[in-house]
């Protein structure tokens, strides 16, 4: 039985969904053990000094994805794999190659399962992710699989006001896929059916509360340009703070979560924290979320998103959580789930 958890390594900038996911745990399990110690660096660099610091045969966890070890999935594996020659390693791997990663999926596969045979065990934040790594990187160790925590055990009270403008939300980053464009298309239809109806329908706009990726910047303007076509505005707030960004999440407006090739996902657990019940694409992963915390979430099929956007417009108080809500697995759950983990190793 291992009497302390491992270092706990967190890297990448402040502003990345994973490293933020990586600090959030490694403060929970901080919080629950005194023993543990952890360590937040912004660059690989940064990493290569504090592992070539411990001691031979330390314990070192950290949270992974290609694309914050270097330029290609094949310098995330030089990595890792050297990373784990200075340390007992273990991974928490997220993004998991799919085949929609297209004409990367082959270099990603192949790179994760090079990180996945360096370390010493591996866990994933979905038993989706689990089902993909038997369907798309067979012969590689099972994952443990630990559901993403929330900072909160209930939702937020969020209050719920009538607007007339028909305001798309979606969280995160900008880039192709994580459905923008479809949600343009069906506010545009959702306007048009209003309109027929002769509701009062104001302006119609999809809100990307975030900035694009790196490297995507025309996209955003490609997608202004279409949905001005359309007769709909394309807002992207650009990067913002933690303040920023729970004021932007809990403004008028429906929350959706449009991404149908998702492994696992942050960017639902901020809505349900906001008090919000976002509109979510149907999925394996949106199932087993549902399942986790039942109605916290509205699962639609994509062909149905229009009408889904004109249910709620009519109906704000759907898009919102009672107070009291549970939103468990907690950041503390989760903490308590990787302690015991560790600790079977």
């Amino acid at each position: 039985m291992i009497s302390a958890p491992p270092l706990l390594l967190v890297l990448g900038p402040e502003g990345h969904g994973v490293t933020r996911y990586g600090r959030d745990v490694a403060d929970a399990v901080l919080a629950r053990d005194t023993g543990a110690r952890g360590v937040q660096v912004a660059d690989v660099a940064a990493g290569d000094r504090v592992l070539a610091e411990v001691d031979a045969g330390a314990r070192v966890h950290l949270h992974a994805t290609d694309r914050l070890f270097g330029a290609t999935p094949e310098d995330a594996a030089d990595v890792v794999e050297r990373w784990a020659r200075l340390s007992r390693l273990t991974l928490t791997l997220h993004d998991v190659p799919q085949p929609s990663d297209g004409t990367m999926f082959e270099r990603r596969r192949s790179a994760y399962a090079r990180m996945i045979t360096a370390a010493e065990r591996v866990a994933v934040n979905s038993r989706h992710e689990q089902l993909l790594m038997a369907e798309f990187l067979p012969g590689t160790a099972p994952a443990h699989a630990v559901a993403l925590g929330t900072r909160t055990d209930v939702a937020r009270v969020s209050s719920v006001g009538a607007d007339r403008d028909l305001r798309v939300l979606i969280a995160g980053f900008v880039y192709p896929g994580k459905g923008h464009r479809p949600a343009v298309v069906a506010a545009a239809r959702a306007a048009e059916t209003l309109r027929s109806r002769g509701e009062d329908v104001g302006e119609v706009a999809v809100r990307a509360i975030g900035a694009p990726s790196r490297g995507h910047e025309d996209d955003v303007l490609r997608l202004r340009d279409e949905a001005a076509r359309l007769g709909v505005a394309f807002e992207v707030t650009g990067f913002l703070d933690d303040a920023a960004f729970g004021r932007e999440l809990v403004a008028p407006g429906i929350p959706l979560a449009a991404h149908e090739h998702v492994s696992a996902s942050r960017s639902m657990l901020d809505w349900v924290e906001a008090g919000r019940r976002p509109l979510v694409v149907d999925s394996r992963y949106a199932a087993e979320m549902d399942e986790l915390r039942p109605g916290t979430i509205a699962r639609y099929t994509a062909d149905a998103l229009a009408p889904r956007l004109v249910d709620a417009w009519l109906d704000p108080a759907s898009t919102r959580l009672a107070a009291g809500t549970s939103l468990a697995p907690t950041l503390d759950d989760v903490a308590t789930s990787y302690l015991a983990w560790w600790a079977s190793a």
